[in-house]
């Protein structure tokens, strides 16, 4: 039997939470499916994790890391304002469409019946990424491309915009890609 390095079972399961997310009825998973997935007790679980809580909060880390990651690149790379918004917003739905059991967790349906916190993160999560829009809007708005007080406003309804396809990919059970028609209604969004 091979001996797994430090970290590499701590990832393991991750990833296979991340897998049984991917089943679009979306049952409840508990950390006896997680652990038969696995082919391990559910104590080996307990020696990575202290609760599921903190499974799914592994989760949530691998989401924002890499998110807030994007975004950053976005903003270095990208001069103008309406192109960074533009970028971020297909970033967003293009992980979601790449990750659908992450989705899961960014809408908040696997997080029904676990901790608080954990959908109160998320929903700091989604403020966040309306920043971020909000300040490429701001910048487009220095570079005569937008109104500065349409900043706000238009960065709520493109987060809004994003939960809902998001909200859409997971209940069409993964089917109706968040991504459908994004450059025709990005041209709406941002005139």
């Amino acid at each position: 039997m091979a001996t797994t390095k430090p970290g590499e079972r701590k990832l393991q399961i991750l990833q296979t939470l991340a897998q049984m997310l991917e089943q679009p009825k979306g049952e409840k998973i508990t950390t006896a499916a997680l652990a038969a997935r696995l082919e391990v007790s559910e104590a080996a679980l307990y020696r990575h994790f202290a609760s599921k809580a903190q499974m799914f909060e592994g989760l949530i880390e691998f989401i924002e890391t890499t998110v807030f990651g994007l975004i950053n690149q976005i903003s270095e790379q990208q001069d103008d304002g309406l192109s960074q918004a533009q970028a971020i917003t297909g970033m967003l739905l293009n992980f979601a469409e790449r990750n659908p059991g992450m989705t899961r967790v960014l809408i908040g349906d696997a997080l029904v019946n676990e901790d608080e916190r954990l959908q109160l993160r998320m929903n700091q999560f989604i403020e966040r990424v309306e920043l971020a829009l909000r300040q490429s809007l701001k910048l487009a708005a220095t570079q005569g491309q937008a109104s500065e007080i349409d900043a706000a406003n238009r960065a709520n309804l493109i987060s809004c915009m994003v939960v809902g396809r998001w909200h859409r990919f997971a209940k069409s059970g993964f089917k109706q890609v968040p991504t459908d028609n994004l450059q025709g209604q990005l041209a709406v969004l941002l005139v």
